[in-house]
C-alpha cells in the first residue's frame, strides 16, 4: 500500500468538530504556532476539527498524546493548526506545516513513510471487518465466501480497494470517501452497515472504534494478511503509526523515541480511552466482537 494511501486511511472516520469543541485546550495554544526559539516548546501540526484524532479543544486522542509527549519531555505544547482535507491531502499538509518549519512534529506519520522521518510506532493498528452481529456473517478475510454474495462498502484508496479489484469483487462493492469530504463523519460508515446498504465495511480500526459504543448491534473482525495468488506479495492490513518530523531533525527524533519509549503504558491507556485497538503481533489477531 502506498504511504498516501495509508495516510488516508488513517484519517478516513472522522468527524467535524461542533462549535462548542472550538474552545482551546488549556494545555495548547490556539493560535498558530510561531518557530519556537529554543527547546522549551513542542510545536505539533493538527487539525482543528477533525476528530477521533485532533480538534481545537484537545479532544481527540492525538491531542492527549502530544500532551503526554510535551510533559514528559519539559515543554510547552503549541499547535499549528491546519486541515489534512485541504487540497492535495495529507501529503500537500505537510509539505505545507511541517516542511515549512511552522510546527515539528506531527502525530499520524506511518511507520516506514518516504517523504519525512518517523519514530518507532507508538501504536499498532488494523483494518477490520465490520458487520451486524444480527446477519450471522462469519467473514474473516477478503476470501471469505460470504463476500461474493454481499455489498461491500470500502474507503477510497486504500489497501482493501486493492484486495477488492484483485479478488474481483469490485462490481459488488461501493466505494466511500470519508477522508476526501470535510462534512462526512465515520459515523456515515457505520450507519451504512446498521441501515443494510451494505453488508460489510471495511475500514481502518482508529477511526470508528470510539464511536463504536453508539452501534451495539455491530461487530467487528481484524482483515488479517494474506496472499491473493501465486507470486504475489503477501497483502498486510496492519500499520504502525509514528511520530513524524523533518528529516535530518535527528536531536527530535532520538527524544521521542525516548518519550514513547518511557510511556508504553501510560499512552497505552491513552489510546483505549478511544477503544483504539492496539495490536502488538501484526498477524493472527482478531479483535472480540464489539
Amino acid at each position: 500500500m502506498k504511504h498516501s494511501a495509508l495516510r488516508r486511511a488513517t484519517l478516513a472516520g472522522m468527524t467535524l468538530a461542533t462549535a462548542a469543541a472550538l474552545a482551546v485546550s488549556p494545555a495548547a495554544t490556539a493560535a498558530n504556532a510561531a518557530p519556537a526559539a529554543n527547546g522549551k516548546v513542542l510545536r505539533v501540526c493538527a487539525d482543528p476539527n477533525y476528530l477521533p484524532y485532533s480538534n481545537r479543544a484537545g479532544q481527540g486522542f492525538e491531542n492527549k498524546v502530544a500532551e503526554l509527549v510535551a510533559k514528559a519531555m519539559g515543554r510547552k505544547l503549541e499547535y499549528t493548526w491546519a486541515s489534512y482535507r485541504g487540497h492535495g491531502g495529507y501529503s500537500n499538509f505537510l509539505a505545507l506545516n511541517l516542511d515549512k518549519h511552522k510546527c515539528d512534529v506531527v502525530m499520524n506519520l506511518p511507520f516506514g513513510d518516504h517523504e519525512e522521518a518517523y519514530t518507532k510506532p507508538y501504536y499498532q493498528s488494523s483494518y477490520v471487518f465490520i458487520t451486524r452481529k444480527d446477519k450471522h456473517l462469519h467473514i474473516r478475510s477478503m476470501n471469505s465466501v460470504s463476500m461474493r454474495s454481499i455489498k461491500i462498502g470500502f474507503e477510497a484508496d486504500t489497501t482493501p480497494e486493492t484486495a477488492i479489484k484483485l479478488l474481483d469483487l469490485i462490481n459488488n462493492a461501493v466505494e466511500f470517501n470519508v477522508a476526501s469530504n470535510p462534512q462526512s463523519s465515520p459515523k456515515e460508515l457505520l450507519q451504512a452497515v446498521q441501515d443494510g446498504k451494505v453488508g460489510v465495511m471495511i475500514t481502518w480500526e482508529p477511526a470508528i472504534g470510539d464511536f463504536l459504543k453508539d452501534y451495539p448491534d455491530l461487530k467487528i473482525a481484524r482483515v488479517p494478511s494474506e496472499e491473493y495468488g501465486p507470486g504475489l506479495p503477501t497483502v498486510d492490513y496492519t500499520y504502525g503509526m509514528s511520530m513524524g518530523v523533518r528529516k535530518h531533525d535527528t536531536a527530535l527524533k532520538l527524544a521521542l523515541d525516548k518519550v514513547i519509549a518511557a510511556n508504553k503504558g501510560e499512552i497505552a491507556a491513552t489510546l483505549a480511552k478511544y477503544d483504539v485497538k492496539l495490536l502488538p503481533n501484526p498477524r493472527h489477531v482478531n479483535f472480540p466482537n464489539q
